[in-house]
């Protein structure tokens, strides 16, 4: 085996190694630096005049030259770059916090607060801002720290739009949903994975709202409605804009600082933004697949006499499902059920089979076990009760609890499920320390025994992978180890196969028989595939158009069963007849 191990460059450096990225970096770091360190830079005081310099040009006392006053211009503008810089910074905080706060808010929980956001969104991108600005000046004062904060005010709505699009097209990604169930609360999953997503519009959004903070504040000042005992570089335009035709040379400096600036902090922005996005089995056959029903039978047989030694079912209940129905809004004020009157139980240690074709309501009906039901989608009756606790009507908090702890699931689409900004290990180390409390290195330790545990080739390695660097296969081992590691009394698998090559499908099913066995978890396993529950189900559920027709124990439901949809299903596999002959195109005209 390889010992190569991946060294991952840090952001900065990867910034910093992009001509475009350490050019633009370093003229805003050295603008910044000359604005902060402007008491330094020059032993004149910006504000002194000396009549005996006005317009002065270069000299070895005054390097770019003296203003209509006599004063030093290499000072103003050191000074105004340090005014200009934290004013403009001021509507930027300001705007992010509110914008992206209320975006991220109302995008992800939606309801009443995103109703009064986008009206108040709505109201404020109505607003002339520049009017109101002005307007606002007449009431405070020529205070720019108080202009600049309204402004920020103003301009919070062009980062509410775009954090709320960009999270109301993520908050539903399976990887979202992947992260709920494993009990991370509403607050990590924002902070984790939502955030991630928007960060990279978050980053060219700022330099352009910096850039506008800039003109509108130099602009201001330009017009003469700021302090002007202090230094700014739209006060500096406004001196060399009425000297235009004695010195022209004054124009030169505000002007290519502001222009230069803007330049590079979008240059610099598009840069990171870019560089955030570049992220840098052995063959055997399914057991089921091509079977006739009465090979299944035998299987079906020996798994309830050997892998599974269980003659009776006991009353053991981990959860039970009594008449639960489900139901989305029908567009008339109605409710249209998908899911009716369903019974199902999972005992503590059982493997329960819930079958049926695409569309019976089995995903539904473990969406509603998992309080994961997509956007309308409610419990309209029944009962859901695990270990003793009503899970209808429990509340987010109560759900968070729950989930990842207790309840885990294992997702059909491996790669969809997991999310493509964190590496495999920090997808499996947080609910780790989230559920359990474990340290990190802890937790580090577990996920690479687990890695281990379900087949995962050198699992120090792919703790540093992105999931586009695995294969599905893989993925959905890393699902599989996620869900057994917060040590849950239940897991749901939907279809876990379904996704996967055939060849990587019997060593999944063996690999969830062979943990299910060794930790005596319940599993709820949902499928289409008579071959999945007759190699892995003590107990099925046979379900069609939201209704369970008929359940049993494994082998009594294939030797006699009595439904006739679970007759139809059972004599839809494939006999062992003689193969048909050779295709023989027809004949042309």
């Amino acid at each position: 085996m390889s010992n190569t191990t991946i060294k991952r460059e840090g952001l900065a450096r990867k910034v910093l190694k992009n001509p475009s990225g350490w050019m633009s970096a370093g003229f805003v770091f050295a603008i910044v630096l000359f604005g902060v360190f402007a008491p330094l830079v020059s032993a004149w005081d910006p504000n002194e005049p000396d009549v005996y310099s006005v317009l002065g040009g270069p000299s070895a006392a005054h390097w770019f030259g003296t203003d209509s006053a006599g004063r030093d211009v290499f000072t103003r503008l050191a000074f105004s770059t340090q005014f200009s810089l934290e004013t403009a910074a001021l509507a930027v905080v300001v705007a992010l916090a509110i914008g992206v706060v209320g975006g991220l808010i109302a995008g992800y929980f939606g309801g009443w607060f995103d109703a009064i956001a986008s009206w108040m969104t709505s109201i404020l991108m109505a607003l002339p801002g520049l009017v109101v600005l002005l307007a606002a000046m007449a009431v405070i004062g020529p205070t720019m720290w108080g202009a600049m904060a309204i402004f920020g005010v103003l301009l919070s709505p062009a980062y509410y739009r775009l954090v709320y699009t960009t999270v109301r097209g993520v908050r539903n990604e399976l990887y979202v949903d992947a992260a709920r169930v494993s009990g991370l609360s509403d607050l990590r999953i924002i902070a984790r994975h939502i955030l991630g997503v928007v960060r990279a519009p978050i980053i060219i959004q700022t330099a352009i709202i910096a850039s506008i903070a800039i003109a509108i504040q130099s602009g201001i000042e330009f017009l003469g409605l700021g302090d002007k005992d202090t230094p700014s570089w739209g006060a500096m335009l406004n001196d060399a804009f009425r000297q235009i035709y004695d010195a022209p040379g004054l124009l030169v400096w505000p002007s290519a600082t502001i222009a230069l600036v803007t330049i590079s902090l979008v240059i610099f922005a598009n840069t990171v933004r870019d560089e955030l996005e570049r992220t840098g089995p052995r063959v055997k056959k399914i057991k089921g697949l091509g079977k006739t029903a009465a090979q299944l039978a035998d299987d079906a047989a020996e798994v309830a006499t050997i892998v599974h030694a269980a003659p009776s079912r006991t009353n053991d209940a981990l959860i039970s499902v009594s008449k639960l129905a489900v139901g989305y809004p029908n567009g008339q004020g109605g409710v249209k059920q998908v899911v009716h009157n369903v019974n199902l139980t999972v005992n503590r240690g059982e493997v329960v089979g819930l079958i049926g074709e695409s569309g019976s309501g089995k995903t539904q009906t473990a969406f509603a076990v998992l309080g994961l039901l997509p956007a309308g989608g409610r419990v309209v009756a029944g009962s859901i009760v695990f270990d003793g606790k009503e899970l209808v009507g429990a509340s987010a908090r109560e759900y968070d609890q729950i989930r990842g702890g207790r309840i885990s699931y294992i997702p059909q689409e491996p790669m969809s499920n997991l999310d493509p900004s964190f590496t495999i290990g920090s997808q499996l180390v947080e609910p780790m320390m989230k559920v359990l409390g474990l340290s990190k290195s802890e937790a580090k330790a577990k996920a690479i025994a687990l890695l281990t545990r379900v087949g995962i080739p050198n699992p120090e390695l792919t703790m540093k992978k992105y999931p586009h660097e695995i294969s599905g296969g893989q993925a959905q081992r890393v699902l599989i180890a996620g869900a057994v590691s917060c040590d849950p009394d239940l897991i749901i698998a939907d279809e876990p196969t379904t996704a996967l090559d055939v060849t990587v499908q019997a060593e999944v099913l063996d690999l969830l028989r062979d943990l299910q066995k060794e930790t005596n978890t319940a599993l709820l396993m949902v499928t289409h595939n008579f071959g999945v529950v007759a190699d892995l189900c003590d107990y099925i559920n046979v379900m069609q158009e939201g209704r369970i027709l008929e359940a049993g124990p494994v082998l009594e439901i294939f030797q006699n069963a009595q439904h006739p949809y679970t007759q139809s299903l059972l004599d839809s596999i494939l006999e062992g007849g003689p193969a048909r002959g050779a295709y023989i195109a027809p004949k042309g005209n």
